[in-house]
């Protein structure tokens, strides 16, 4: 018997979208913000206040070389942020006001539900992350830089310090689309359904796989404009990270057939 047939969730459908939907999501996306901005902003206020902390840590500790690792690595943490951006979107979807209140009940619904294991897998990937940014580190410059690379910014500049950048990036960016694959749906699908975090990374990786180009295409723009919001001084994701938020929700909701 199927797991429907025995009262529990069936398992999502996916379907196939277009460029189209991505169009859609991200006016939706931005249609939300600007309804309810407050929420948005005082969400991506504490991502920004968390994002500046640790680059003035890493800046005081002279650490300059894991600026880049970090700010590869500290995206990873927005769809976590962005849960109780989820709820406002799914209440103005029903017609309804989002209130503090119910989105602090969301977000820490959250805590003893199926989202803390998928925290754990992110935690794994940054691990494996840093090791290699690490590894990357020592193969183009050697450990003798490391006295230089504190004090610094000459050896990143140089041939072997560019490259270096070039193929920590390139590694970055694909360990990032595996996580991206991992989470893209399964975060929204946890919060909006009772199903277990394993099935809900099941899914977000059949999604990748059946609408892969647009995917790609939607991983591509997120870590773009993700990235270039962070360049002044993390200002910019006060809008970019609530868009791209409420974008992913409906998103989700173009990818996947109702429950």
């Amino acid at each position: 018997m199927t797991e429907a047939a025995l009262g529990g969730p069936a398992a999502p459908v996916v379907r196939r979208i277009g460029f189209h939907d991505l169009k859609y999501a991200l006016r939706m996306g931005l249609r939300d913000f600007l309804q309810c901005p407050l929420y948005g902003l005082v969400i991506a206020a504490l991502f920004v206040a968390g994002g500046m902390a640790i680059a003035a840590a890493l800046r005081a500790g002279g650490a300059f070389w894991l600026i880049l690792p970090v700010a590869v690595a500290f995206p990873l943490l927005g769809p976590f942020v962005v849960v109780g951006l989820y709820e406002v979107s799914h209440r103005l979807e029903g017609g309804q006001r989002p209130g503090w209140s119910q989105i602090a009940r969301r977000i820490l619904g959250q805590i003893d539900g199926q989202i803390p294991s998928i925290a754990f897998v992110m935690i794994f990937f940054a691990g494996i992350w840093f090791f290699l940014a690490h590894l990357v580190f020592a193969l183009f410059l050697g450990l003798s830089a490391m006295t230089n690379i504190s004090t610094s910014l000459d050896v990143l500049l140089s041939m072997r310090g560019l490259a270096m950048l070039g193929v920590g990036t390139a590694v970055g960016a694909a360990l990032a689309f595996v996580l991206f694959s991992l989470t893209v749906v399964s975060i929204p699908l946890l919060v909006d359904r009772e199903i277990d975090f394993v099935t809900g990374m099941i899914t977000s990786v059949q999604v990748v796989i059946r609408n892969f180009p647009i995917m790609a295409l939607w991983a591509l723009m997120v870590g773009f404009l993700t990235l270039l919001a962070m360049i002044p001084l993390f200002l910019g994701l006060l809008v970019v990270l609530p868009v791209l938020g409420h974008a992913t929700w409906h998103l989700y909701r173009r990818v996947l057939e109702p429950a």
